[in-house]
């Protein structure tokens, strides 16, 4: 790990640090909010992955984390969303390419030798975090929103095990079905619909659930509804009778406005799950 930066926030310490990753096979940055009490002792952890378009610093200065982080004694990582450099394949279109790595381990040309974010998020980083920070790694949850509320959901329903806790905020919920997920699950995975399954949180809710609650929040207002298809998640949920709290909130878009409206709301419920997994 290469520090970049760190600042002290609200007791605690947000960092920015950089290291060389085998998996993507480029340089990634991410950063992690270590709150006061990691001080003295190992914390749990939340993962937070964000959305299209955003790298490590959108939540880290827009989601107001810190302070409600600091207050439950937990620790925020925030990964990228990408492999980038000039090495890295990209496209002209946001939601491809660098910025838009949609949490999967790309099988096609020209997207493969790079777009391992699954892996990356699932393994390499954390054993790099867990090794050289003050983290609790038999407590961790995990969150983020749109494309990355889709990673969370994904990742928190293959992996209970390691994620005591998930939620999600405003996610690309049914991607299998959405120009937020055909268009790219196509491209990084290839035509076979079949293997698409695993990314997609409605099939995955179907299929195998989550041993224990999800909170998912999505804004009425939000300009992506449509893409986002979050009714049909609710659905799933319902029929698997999977204990699920979701809240369509008035007056609340897709923006960062809304995120950090609900962040301390999420923080609480991660961190009231991990207490008890502890």
């Amino acid at each position: 790990m290469k520090t970049l930066s760190e600042n002290g926030a609200f007791g605690g310490v947000q960092g920015v640090y950089s290291h060389a990753s085998d998996v993507c096979g480029c340089d990634m940055t991410f950063a992690v909010y270590l709150p006061p009490k990691a001080k003295a002792e190992k914390v749990p952890v939340l993962w937070y992955l964000s959305g299209l378009t955003c790298t490590h610093e959108n939540a880290m200065t827009k989601a107001g984390a810190q302070k409600w982080a600091a207050e439950a004694g937990i620790a925020v990582i925030f990964p990228d969303t990408s492999p980038r450099g000039e090495a890295v394949a990209n496209d002209p279109a946001y939601d491809l390419g660098q910025g838009a790595g949609f949490y999967v381990n790309a099988t096609e040309a020209p997207w493969a030798p790079h777009f391992r974010m699954w892996d990356y998020v699932v393994d390499e980083l954390p054993d790099l975090v867990f090794a050289q920070l003050p983290l609790d790694r038999s407590r961790q949850g995990i969150t983020g929103h749109s494309m990355g509320g889709h990673g969370a959901l994904t990742i928190g329903m293959t992996h209970p095990g390691t994620y005591r806790a998930l939620s999600a905020i405003s996610p690309i919920a049914n991607p299998t079905r959405s120009d937020w997920g055909r268009k790219q699950l196509a491209a990084y995975l290839g035509s076979d619909e079949a293997k698409w399954a695993d990314h997609d949180a409605t099939l995955l809710m179907e299929s195998r659930g989550y041993p224990g609650p999800v909170m998912v929040d999505q804004g009425a207002k939000d300009q992506f509804l449509d893409l986002l298809k979050p009714e049909a998640l609710v659905q799933a949920a319902a029929l698997r009778r999977q204990p699920f709290r979701f809240r369509l909130l008035e007056g609340y878009d897709h923006s960062y406005f809304y995120v950090a409206s609900v962040m301390e709301d999420h923080i609480r419920f991660h961190a009231e799950q991990l207490a008890q997994a502890g």
